[in-house]
C-alpha cells in the first residue's frame, strides 16, 4: 500500500497538471452568466444537502473521525458532494465534437468554476484541521499567494517557453524534463504548506502556455499517466474500499440517501439553473447530466480525506459507491438528452444499439402522404 500510494501520487500530480492545461479561462468569459448560474447551483445545492446528511448521519454511524467536529464534517461532506468530474466532462465534450459549441462552452466553463470552488472549500477544511492557527494561515494564505503568483507572474515567465517550442517546431527532451521538474516543484510546495500536491500541479497546468507546447506535453505525458501511473491510484482506492463494512441495512439506506442527494443536488439543480438562464430543455438536461458525474475527482478528494483522518473507511466506501453510480449514469443520460431529436423509423438500426455505440441515429422523419 505504501509503494502504491507513492507511485499513485506521482500519477495524480501529472494527471492534475494535464487537467489544468485543458482549462480554458476564455470559455468562462464567453458564457459567464449561464456558467456562473449553473456553477452556483451545482455548488450550493449539493453542499447544503451534503452538510445536512453529515449533520444527521455523521457521528451516529461513525462516518467521521472522533476528533472531527460536526462543522468540519459538514464542510468536507459538502465539498465532496459538490465536485464534478471535469476531465470526464471535457472528454465527452471533445468526443462529441462540441468543444466550440454553445453547449460545450457552457458545460466546460461551469465545470471549471465548480471544481475550483470545491477545491477551495476542501483546502479550507484541511487547513482547519491543523493544530494551530499559524499552520491554517500558512495553508490558506500561502495557497492564495501561490495561486496569484503562478497565474500572473508565473504565466508571463512561462510564455517564452511556449514561443521557443513554436520556433523549434517541437518539444525537446530538455524542455520536457524542465516542465516535469517545475510541476513536481509546484506540487511539493503546496504539499509542504498543507493543501496537497494536486493543487500545485493543477495550477501549474493552468499557467502553462497553450498551443504547441501544451499539445506536445499532453501527447508525451498522457500515455504514461493514463495507462500506467493513474490506474495504480484506482488500485489504491479499490484496496481502501471495504464493501464488507456496509453490513447493515441502515448503512445501505444512508448510501441510498447520499446517492439520491447527489443526483438531486447536482444534476437537477444544474439543469434547472441552465434552463432558467435561457438554455433549451435538451441542453439544460445535458449540462445537468455532465455536471452530475463525480469520477476520479471524487476519488481524489475521498483519498485525501481518508489520509488526513477526516472520514472513516465506512464513509469512504459509501462515497465511492456514490461516485461510481453518478459516473456511470453521466454518459447515457447525456446521450438520451440529445437523441430525442432524431426520428427512428421501423427498419432502422435499433435505437438502443445506436445509443450504446454512441453514434447518431441517421434517420429522417417519415415521408408524408401526398395531399389528395
Amino acid at each position: 500500500m505504501g509503494t502504491l500510494f507513492v507511485v499513485a501520487q506521482v500519477g495524480l500530480v501529472l494527471y492534475m497538471f494535464l487537467v489544468g492545461m485543458e482549462l480554458e479561462i476564455g470559455l468562462i468569459r464567453h458564457r459567464v452568466r449561464s456558467a456562473v448560474a449553473v456553477s452556483i447551483a451545482g455548488i450550493a445545492a449539493p453542499f447544503v444537502l451534503g452538510g445536512l446528511l453529515a449533520a444527521v448521519f455523521g457521528h451516529r454511524f461513525d462516518l467521521f473521525a472522533p476528533e472531527v467536529s460536526s462543522a468540519e464534517g459538514m464542510l468536507f461532506m459538502g465539498a465532496a458532494m459538490s465536485i464534478t468530474a471535469f476531465p470526464m466532462l471535457a472528454r465527452i465534450i471533445r468526443e462529441r465534437g462540441l468543444a466550440g459549441s454553445s453547449l460545450g462552452t457552457l458545460a466546460l466553463a461551469a465545470g471549471a468554476i465548480d471544481d475550483a470552488s470545491a477545491w477551495a472549500i476542501l483546502a479550507i477544511v484541511l487547513a482547519s484541521l491543523n493544530a494551530t492557527a499559524s499552520t491554517a494561515l500558512l495553508a490558506i494564505g500561502g495557497g492564495s499567494v501561490f495561486a496569484a503568483l503562478i497565474l500572473t507572474v508565473g504565466r508571463r515567465a512561462l510564455a517564452p517557453l511556449g514561443n521557443r517550442v513554436e520556433r523549434e517546431g517541437g518539444l525537446s527532451s530538455t524542455t520536457l524534463a524542465g516542465v516535469v521538474a517545475f510541476v513536481m516543484l509546484c506540487g511539493w510546495f503546496t504539499d509542504i504548506i498543507g493543501i496537497y500536491a494536486v493543487f500545485g500541479a493543477f495550477l501549474a497546468g493552468v499557467a502553462m502556455p497553450r498551443g504547441r507546447l501544451a499539445a506536445e506535453l499532453t501527447t508525451k505525458l498522457e500515455p504514461l499517466t493514463a495507462h500506467v501511473l493513474l490506474p495504480l491510484f484506482f488500485v489504491y482506492s479499490g484496496l481502501n474500499t471495504r464493501i464488507g463494512l456496509l453490513d447493515q441495512w441502515s448503512l445501505w439506506l444512508v448510501a441510498g440517501a447520499i446517492v439520491l442527494a447527489a443526483v438531486l443536488g447536482k444534476g437537477l439543480a444544474c439543469a434547472a439553473a441552465a434552463r432558467l438562464t435561457g438554455e433549451t430543455t435538451a441542453d439544460a438536461l445535458a449540462v445537468g447530466s455532465l455536471m452530475n458525474a463525480r469520477g476520479l475527482m471524487e476519488l481524489i478528494i475521498l483519498n485525501i480525506g481518508l489520509e488526513a483522518g477526516v472520514i472513516t473507511p465506512t464513509l469512504f466506501t459509501i462515497m465511492v459507491v456514490m461516485a461510481i453510480a453518478t459516473t456511470l449514469m453521466a454518459s447515457p443520460l447525456f446521450v438520451l438528452s440529445q437523441y430525442h431529436r432524431w426520428w427512428v423509423r421501423a427498419g432502422d438500426a435499433p435505437l438502443a444499439t445506436a445509443l450504446l455505440a454512441h453514434q447518431p441515429v441517421e434517420t429522417s422523419p417519415p415521408a408524408r402522404a401526398p395531399a389528395s
